[in-house]
């Protein structure tokens, strides 16, 4: 299939190096997103789940404004995160358009998606586990530590490969400011330039890197758990 694709009448000797930066933008964008956002995201997912009522470092009114602000951020589409956070983006990047544009509000995007998955996995862990700890005398950051991320680490790494698919998502829409990618590539000379193969090689490109992060995060995870 690749073949007949290639051989499809586009000339990519033309396109061959646009298509290698549309690859390159797309993984930087999507490596930086998933180390900042996913860092952040874990730290906010962190104090949402041991702020509740019961956790080991509960309060109520830090609980609530997270709550809130994550419920806040997480529902708003990432081409509108892209117009509202433009003032916010601009004093940190100094720039509302290209790659570093894009990735920072993808950044902020991913951030509250990951908390809410963080701590969607840590609520299942079993309280059990967590009591034991309290009752060895186990302090509560030193739980955090040796108990709630262990105990969460497989359904965690499953969590951020479902959030790596999702970052993919979001940077085929970084071309609305200019920041490239595979999916700004599809677009700009597939869909618009009648070129459908072109299209279809981005998309297979997407397929593939979806597919390998998928296999990667249920090795990691299986790993994981069967220890």
């Amino acid at each position: 299939m690749i073949e007949t694709l290639l051989a499809a009448g586009v000339d990519w000797d033309r396109l061959g190096p646009t298509y290698w930066q549309a690859l390159l933008d797309t993984l930087f964008m999507v490596t930086i997103t998933m180390i900042v956002g996913g860092f952040f995201g874990m730290i906010l997912g962190l104090f949402l789940y041991t702020t509740r009522v019961g956790g080991v470092l509960q309060s109520r009114p830090i609980y609530w404004v997270l709550n809130i602000l994550v419920n806040f951020f997480r529902p708003i589409p990432f081409i509108i995160m892209i117009a509202m956070l433009y003032s916010v983006t601009l004093a940190v990047v100094d720039t509302t358009i290209g790659r570093e544009a894009a990735t920072f509000v993808m950044c902020v995007t991913a951030t509250f998606t990951v908390a809410r998955i963080v701590e969607q996995n840590l609520v299942a862990i079993d309280p059990g586990v967590i009591e034991a700890a309290r009752a060895m005398g186990a302090g509560p950051w030193r739980i955090i530590r040796t108990v709630i991320i262990p105990e969460a680490l497989g359904p965690l790494i499953l969590g951020y490969t479902f959030i790596f698919i999702a970052v993919i998502d979001m940077s085929a829409m970084a071309g609305y400011i200019g920041g490239g990618g595979l999916g700004d590539f599809a677009i700009v000379y597939g869909y618009r330039a009648y070129q459908p193969a072109v299209t279809w090689v981005a998309v297979i490109t997407i397929v593939i890197i979806v597919q390998l992060a998928q296999l990667l995060g249920n090795w990691l995870s299986a790993k994981v758990m069967r220890r």
